[in-house]
């Protein structure tokens, strides 16, 4: 069965860094997207980045520049690389996995934290 575990979030102070991870386990495919999403007031998600298989990385507005994504194709793990973070970044974040022709999946989630 396919399995996302993700780990890394934290505590950071405004300015700092973090480096969540998001590890899939039981996939066949090799051809996949990997993103990261974070709440919304509303209880929404909204998308902040991903990562395709082939290396094209897309980003969302207000993480642009600061945010990077990455992968590890032998770990099958992707990675979102955090940098000047502000307060209105916190939230948990939980990554997703797009297959074609099945349906999503979701890890757990992890929280990040940006306070003082």
């Amino acid at each position: 069965q396919v399995q996302l575990v993700e780990s890394g979030g934290g505590l950071v102070q405004p300015g700092g860094p973090l480096r969540p991870s998001c590890t899939v386990s039981g996939l066949s495919h090799n051809i996949y997207i990997m993103g990261w999403y974070r709440p919304t007031p509303t209880n929404t998600r909204d998308f902040v980045a991903d990562i395709s298989t082939l290396g094209t990385t897309i980003y969302a507005d207000p993480v642009k520049g600061r945010f990077t994504i990455s992968r590890d194709s032998t770990k099958d793990t992707v990675y979102l690389q955090m940098g000047r973070l502000k307060v209105e970044d916190r939230g948990v974040y939980y990554c997703k996995l797009v297959v074609s022709r099945s349906p999503d999946y979701w890890g757990q989630g992890v929280p990040v934290t940006v306070s003082s």
